[in-house]
């Protein structure tokens, strides 16, 4: 059989923060009555793996299809399991909790956890929307764990203005959080730890308690060495050129081309518009705003353009 571009089932999860423009600005079929935060388009861990919709093998998860096809979907000869990306649609209602991940030298101290690089584009942002991005300059661990007790933490974070269109650089160890009205597409690392510090004092309405904290962790993983002022912000090209992935900006008009040259597999994230993947053999892919495919590194073929199309194609 030969390879094809692969289409994955959205695995939706409930965020207390979350909302439902996943389904106004992408057509995501969600849940009723449920606030959606995250839509992961592509994942590979444990408890959560990406399930194939489309071809032969549909019905698939991907790590499945990797063991089955090796080399000539992921392009090494010698892979280690998780897939290295993990894709994901965000709607942030309201803000989300302040929190780190960390980086992998942490991750071995420490003995837990997995690293996670990330980067954020803003899809879709009010006037007045920020994200915080990292620790105000000077910022030390004693004065940063006193105003997590004091619950003041948020007057040494970086507050940035965003706007769409712009891709923000997060490197594990940097202290942040996603302000209120945001959507976001993030590409990171696949791993899921995550160490809260604040939750602007908010409580669960399923549980009415506070959601938990991971203060100790938290401050053992944050690089107080560095601030937000150094962290990269970008718009066209490439976004990302990082050891963990790379992220480039496709914007492409009706009836334009490009090629799919085999040799690295690539994420191809849909952001706007709508078109066709054609290869000699294998059939038409479609692919629509909201969609991730997977180009497998042997796939050869080119993309065909039917309306203005913005995407991103993240490799690693």
């Amino acid at each position: 059989m030969k390879l094809y571009p692969l289409k994955f089932k959205p695995i939706f999860k409930e965020r207390i923060w979350g909302g439902r423009r996943l389904a106004d600005l992408f057509d995501k079929d969600l849940p009723a009555d449920v606030k959606i935060g995250e839509s992961w388009e592509l994942a590979d861990l444990p408890e959560d793996k990406s399930e194939i919709v489309n071809g032969p093998l549909a019905g698939q998860t991907l790590d499945l299809a990797i063991r089955q096809f090796g080399p000539a979907l992921t392009g090494h000869k010698e892979y280690q399991p998780p897939f290295g990306l993990l894709i994901k649609l965000l709607d942030a209602q309201e803000k989300l909790s302040v929190q780190v991940h960390p980086d992998a030298e942490t991750c071995r101290r420490t003995g837990k956890g997995s690293p996670k690089t990330e980067c954020w584009y803003i899809l879709q942002a009010p006037p007045d929307g920020v994200i915080y991005k990292g620790l105000k300059p000077g910022t030390t661990k004693e004065q940063f764990a006193q105003a997590i007790k004091d619950g003041t933490c948020p007057q040494y974070l970086q507050t940035v203005p965003v706007r769409r269109g712009e891709c923000h650089f997060l490197p594990s160890g940097t202290c942040h959080a996603i302000g209120a009205g945001l959507v976001i597409a993030e590409i990171q690392q696949p791993s899921d730890t995550t160490y809260r510090v604040f939750d602007w004092n908010r409580l669960d309405p399923k549980t009415g308690k506070a959601r938990p904290l991971h203060i100790a962790e938290a401050l053992e993983s944050i690089h107080f060495g560095s601030s937000g002022d150094n962290l990269t912000v970008t718009t066209v090209g490439r976004l990302v050129d990082a050891d963990e992935f790379k992220l480039d900006k496709g914007h492409q008009m009706p009836g334009c081309q490009v090629l799919l040259c085999p040799g690295a597999i690539k994420a191809l994230v849909i952001l706007t518009g709508q078109g066709k993947i054609r290869a000699s053999a294998c059939p038409d892919v479609s692919f629509a705003k909201g969609d991730t495919l997977l180009i497998p590194a042997a796939f050869e073929g080119y993309m065909v353009f039917e309306e203005e199309t913005e995407y991103l194609t993240a490799l690693v």
